[in-house]
């Protein structure tokens, strides 16, 4: 007790007392001195009810406290997840290697905001080139320092205008499976850059 109560103000530079009563010894053994426990009971006792108070916990609400951020954290990595889920299906999808009715329909909706976030990441790259080019200055420093977009969109890039009409497509069979009208406010996907 007396080697952790050390490690624990070693490691937190806080002031730590003992006092360790026994029903075989008439004088209780304190630690690491009389004087240095004396001088932290008073300023102990100095404190207000409040202070004293609030860092404390009962093994309720600390277990709460635990569990409230465990579920935070599984929420978290639920959500990255579906968005990497949905990610490889999009690539998939790209590479014929799947088609959209073979996507549940519980994850349709998830899949068209994957769409939606890519489109919008490669329309951003695309406004960056045509600003650069206007500029006169090299696509090349543009690449450099746009890698974390790079490598998310190269393959629409690659595929050139044809992933417009990929993607218009997807949406399409995606508002079909799920019975959805367009709106106007959806992305003209068929706008011309």
């Amino acid at each position: 007790l007396l080697k952790k109560a050390d490690e624990l103000a070693t490691l937190c530079d806080i002031p730590i007392c003992v006092v360790v009563n026994s029903p075989y010894d008439a004088a209780p053994e304190v630690w690491p001195s009389r004087e240095t426990a004396n001088k932290i009971v008073a300023q102990w006792s100095k404190m207000s009810v409040m202070d004293k108070t609030k860092k404390m916990v009962n093994q309720e609400t600390y277990l709460q406290q635990r569990i409230a951020k465990a579920t935070e954290s599984w929420g978290k990595a639920r959500k990255e997840n579906k968005e990497l889920e949905m990610k490889n299906i999009m690539f998939d999808c790209l590479s014929a290697k799947t088609s959209v009715p073979c996507i549940p329909k519980c994850d349709l909706r998830d899949f068209g905001s994957v769409i939606e976030q890519h489109l919008k990441d490669v329309n951003r790259r695309r406004e960056i080139l045509k600003r650069n080019e206007v500029e006169g200055s090299s696509s090349s420093l543009v690449i450099a320092a746009d890698v974390a977009t790079t490598s998310t969109v190269i393959p629409m890039l690659e595929m050139g205008s044809s992933s417009v009409g990929f993607h218009e497509k997807i949406r399409n069979q995606i508002e079909n499976t799920l019975d959805v009208k367009k709106t106007d406010k959806d992305l003209d996907l068929n706008k011309k850059w």
